[in-house]
This record gives structure tokens, sequence and C-alpha cells, in this order.
């Protein structure tokens, strides 16, 4: 049984960097398909990332949008650090707290919403562990591991990203960790 659901969390393959750098110049270069190739590369980090910091799916939508024509604007000035994934979701992270701003407020989703939206994206095991997960864990935990886990960034560069110290990320993302090992081991028991 803990074998499957290593399987069952390890579906998703997180994107080579080299991979997106050379979707980001494929933009700037102007070539065909390179905006589809970085959406198709980047979009599930991109999105699980703002839905984590903004908990509405319809925010955490138009922000991945926003992210791509920004990318797609930006492409012609982007100079490789060899961590482009970090450099997209800085951009997420700078555009959610934007529309926190702009909004005077928001509404998370609730259990429903989340179960509805994430119907078409993962099968019902997924997604229902998805759905536990993210209203189990604070905030700041999920989107430390959606960095980490997703968007395969080290702790450091989340650390850096977050404005946080080192040693807290750490704490976290294990604090984290652990509690959804509990959620898991706890579905495995029913």
């Amino acid at each position: 049984m803990k074998e499957e659901n290593n399987k069952t969390m390890s579906t998703y393959a997180k994107p080579r960097s080299k991979d997106v750098e050379d979707a980001i110049y494929g933009i700037a270069l102007g070539e065909e398909g390179a905006l589809e190739r970085l959406y198709r590369l980047a979009s599930s980090a991109i999105y699980a990332y703002a839905l984590s910091i903004t908990k509405n799916v319809y925010d955490a939508q138009d922000i991945m949008h926003d992210v791509f024509v920004k990318a797609y604007d930006a492409a012609p000035a982007y100079r490789s650090d060899g961590k482009p994934m970090a450099w997209l979701l800085t951009v997420t992270k700078n555009l959610c707290y934007d529309k926190f701003r702009q909004q005077s407020r928001f509404q998370p989703m609730t259990e429903q919403e989340l179960d509805s939206h994430f119907a078409s994206v993962v099968d019902v095991t997924e997604r229902l562990t998805l759905n536990k997960c993210l209203f189990m864990l604070t905030s700041e935990e999920s989107s430390i591991v959606i960095m980490h886990a997703v968007g395969g960034l080290k702790h450091r560069e989340i650390a850096e990203q977050m404005q946080i110290p080192l040693a807290t990320v750490l704490s976290k993302y294990n604090r984290a960790i652990k509690k959804l090992r509990g959620i898991i081991k706890g579905d495995q028991d029913e």
C-alpha cells in the first residue's frame, strides 16, 4: 500500500530547468510554440503555488495566466541564473500579493469548490488527498511544500523568496511533511 501511495504522489514530473529556460529563450526569439511549451512545463507548478497563496480557484487561474503574459513580455530581457522556475514563481508570488492589495477582501475556497476543481486534473484518490492536505496545512506550510515538491526549488531558494530564515523553512517543511504523512497514514488505516 505504501508503494502504491508513493506512485500516486510521484505522478507529477518536475520540469527540468533547461527545458523551461529553452522555452523562455524560444519566446524571446519568436519561436512558434515556445509559449505553449512553457505553459505545459510550468503551468501546474505556477497554478498550485498561486492556489496555495490565494486559496481561490479563480484568482489562482487569473494569476497563472498573468504570469505567462509577464513571462512572454519579459522573455527578451530574461537572463539565466539557472533557476527559471524560481523566476516564474517569484512573478507568481508578486502577482498574488498585488491581487491581495487590489482586493479589499477575498474568499477562500470551500472544500466543495476545491474538490470540483481538481476533478478534471487528478483522479479521485489524489483529489481527496490534495483536498485534505491543502486544508490541513497552514498557508505558509502549503506554499513551502508546493514550491519544493512541485516547483522544484531548494529550501535555500524558498527562504530567499519568502524572505524568512532557512531554518524556519526547513522546520515548516518538515512539520508539513509530518502532517501529510499523518493524513496519508490515516487514509490507509480506513
